[in-house]
């Protein structure tokens, strides 16, 4: 029986409340579990994250030093948390539709994967603007201006370079969901394609906003983040345009 051809079957039979609750627990400790083990993994290949990591800086990459006895361990960590993070995602996933699918009709499956799938795609973009972009136009500004104010850097803090790294890459990441967003609300009906087409000034003006609060302080990191979410939004607009067309 494929999802297709049989839309609204469903494969979970009527269990009692024990073994739902017995499944939730399954589902929480495989997620622990996971998690734990891909934040180990992340710590013990910390130093070939961090060397890709400092691939954006470059030119700049002698500057970067560690000033502190417990340089290493705070990098160590903060790569270690962030990344198994990161890493653990698909088996996050995994664990929470291994227990919420017996549960959906054939085509709430299909929609919820093609919701994942389409998520993932955009988080990839958006990581793939702030890493390949981004990041090193972030890099050459901030020299930039601490050439032109007079106060030249000669060695840059590891600890603040991966904060910038870390939180630039993942909020470009998550962003880039907005679409997907805007798309599911008007799934349900709870937004029109005209409704947004009235309020893109202020989608414009938030787009902004939200780029002033989520990138390092300098106006091209903000421009490349604001720029292509406008283009996101534009794009959201078509497609809940097409779904309410279908």
């Amino acid at each position: 029986m494929s999802l297709i051809s049989h839309p609204e079957a469903r494969n979970d039979p009527q269990r009692p409340l024990v073994e739902h609750l017995l499944a939730l627990r399954d589902m929480l400790v495989f997620a622990a579990v996971s998690w734990t083990a891909c934040v180990i993994v992340a710590g013990v290949f910390s130093p070939e994250i961090l060397a890709w990591l400092k691939s954006p800086a470059a030119a700049n990459e002698e500057m970067l030093q560690g000033l502190d006895l417990t340089s290493g361990f705070s990098a160590m960590m903060s790569i270690a948390l962030w990344g198994g993070t990161a890493i653990s995602f698909p088996f996050l996933v995994y664990a929470i539709l291994r227990f919420v699918f017996p549960a959906l009709t054939n085509r709430e499956k299909c929609v919820l994967l093609t919701i994942l799938v389409t998520g993932s795609a955009l988080f990839i973009v958006g990581v793939g603007l702030a890493y390949g972009e981004t990041l090193p136009l972030v890099v050459t500004a901030f020299q930039s201006i601490n050439d032109w104010v007079g106060l030249p850097v000669t060695t840059i803090r590891i600890e603040g370079y991966i904060s910038i790294v870390l939180k630039t890459v993942i909020a470009f990441g998550l962003v880039f969901q907005m679409p997907l967003v805007i798309f599911v609300l008007g799934w349900f009906g709870l937004v029109t394609s005209a409704s947004l087409r009235e309020k893109r000034r202020f989608a414009i003006v938030i787009a902004f906003i939200l780029a002033m609060f989520l990138t390092p302080p300098d106006p091209m990191s903000q421009i490349m983040m604001a720029v292509p979410l406008c283009l996101l939004y534009e794009l959201s607009i078509w497609a809940v345009w097409l779904k309410e067309r279908a």
